[in-house]
Order: C-alpha cells, then structure tokens, then sequence
C-alpha cells in the first residue's frame, strides 16, 4: 500500500542520479549521433515524472482491474498535498458506489445502501473481498483509488528493474513506454512506510494466491508527463491487471466535493 508520495526523499534521489541536459526526456532506443548525450535512464525519467505529478496537486484519474473475479472501474478526481480529498464513481461486484476521500477519511455508499466508513490508513476494509481483519489486505484495489499515482510510479521506480520498450502512440502523441517485473516482497518493500507487519501482510496474500512477482509498465509523455500504470499479477488463479490513466483536472475538479 504506497503512501503518498515523499517529495523531499525523491528530489534526493533524482539527485543522486545525477542530472543530465541535452537531451529528451523520454528515454526511446534511437540511433545516436557520435557525440550526444546518452538517454536518461529509465528509472530516472519515472522519477521525474512521479514528482512532476506530485507538484500539480491533483488529476484525474481512471482505473480498471481485470481478473478471475471480474472487472471494476473508477473515475474522478483526486487531490494531494494541502488537501486529501477525492471524489469517484466505482463499479464492483456490488454494483455502483460513489467514493469519496476528505481529510484522510474514506465514506462509500452504494446505490441503495448504507455508507461504509474507513481511514486511509484501513481502506482497504472497504473492499468486497476484504475480510474481517479491518488492517488486512484485499488486493490494493482501494488504496490505488485514493493513492496519488505518483506515489506509485515512485514505487515502481525504486525496484530499479525497468527497463525501455521505445515509443508508442498513446492519448495522441509518442510516449515513451517502459516495462519491468520485481518479487512481491522487493515491489512492495520498496515502500518505506509500510511496517514489518503490513508488508507480511501483503505479501502473505500474494504467497497464498501463487503471484510470485509484480510486473508493471509505465508510459511518460512529453514535458514529463505521468500518463498511465499498469500492474499485473499472475497466479494460481489467474492474471489481475490493473491499469491506471491520468489526465489533468479538468475546470472545477480540482477540489471535488466530499459527502456522506
């Protein structure tokens, strides 16, 4: 479960990196002329996109999640920083809800049902497939709803596995597409903030479905634009794919509205 994201630990690792100038931040296998600068690695151009991201303060972002038990969706808008709030519609199982994030606290009311109450800290209780254990794990399928993606490129970034697979088209222009895979543990240990017993946790409910690894891909725009995630997890049971697009708010979604 990815907290938000640490800007002041990431400049420093983009420090660490070092900085390069002079050429694209997309980081695309292309002939190189004798004499100009390498591409920047992979991990570095993630990074700068996850704290560009970071620094706008909020987007919009849409979710889908397919596997053995079906398929969900979100849509909305989420806002970090100053402000943690979010306001988004959700498919499950259950049907249609209406989720809503406002100083760190999570209300979800379904169509004709009562509103269920969480902290972010316990959100992932408010999933169908959560069980009794209020700080267990059900998947991370609500903490990526009210998680800054950001965050999450962060977290990707860290395993330092990814790898370029080039250009591609993507929301009408080339982007830069990069891919990698890493052991449940080292993917979710690349979280600082998660503490011994959540991190057995979640890797505990990854053990007992057979998903050995996390393979995700990430694709960055031009001006260092964080445009969509994907997760996949395969297993006993089959493959789960989550996939994450982000777009700027649009006028007036940029402090959406918490109710219930």
């Amino acid at each position: 479960m990815p907290p938000a994201l640490r800007p002041a630990v990431l400049l420093a690792a983009l420090l660490l990196l070092g900085a390069t100038t002079g050429c694209s931040m997309l980081a695309v296998p292309s002939a190189r002329v004798p004499g100009d600068p390498a591409p920047i690695p992979p991990k570095q151009v993630v990074l700068t996109a996850a704290q560009a991201l970071d620094d706008t303060g909020g987007a919009r972002i849409d979710l889908v999640r397919e596997g053995p038990d079906g398929r969900r969706t979100a849509s909305g808008t989420l806002v970090w920083g100053d402000r943690d709030e979010a306001a988004l519609t959700v498919t499950d199982e259950l049907g249609a809800a209406r989720l809503t994030l406002r100083d760190g606290g999570i209300d979800l009311a379904y169509q004709g049902g009562a509103t269920k109450h969480a902290e972010r800290v316990t959100a992932e209780s408010l999933d169908p497939a959560a069980g009794p254990d209020p700080g267990g794990y059900a998947g991370g399928w609500m903490t990526a709803l009210v998680t800054n993606p950001g965050s999450r490129a962060y977290a990707i970034a860290q395993t330092d596995r990814l790898r370029s697979l080039g250009g591609e088209q993507l929301a009408g222009s080339t982007v830069a597409h990069y891919q990698g895979a890493a052991p449940v543990a080292d993917y979710y240990g690349a979280d600082r903030e998660l503490s011994p017993q959540q991190l057995a946790s979640v890797v505990g409910w990854y053990r007992q479905r057979g998903v050995a690894e996390i393979g995700y891909d990430v694709w960055v725009g031009p001006g260092q634009r964080l445009l969509r995630l994907r997760e996949t997890a395969r297993g006993s049971a089959g493959t789960t794919v989550t996939t994450t697009d982000v777009s700027p708010s649009g006028a007036g979604e940029t402090t959406p509205a918490a109710t219930g």
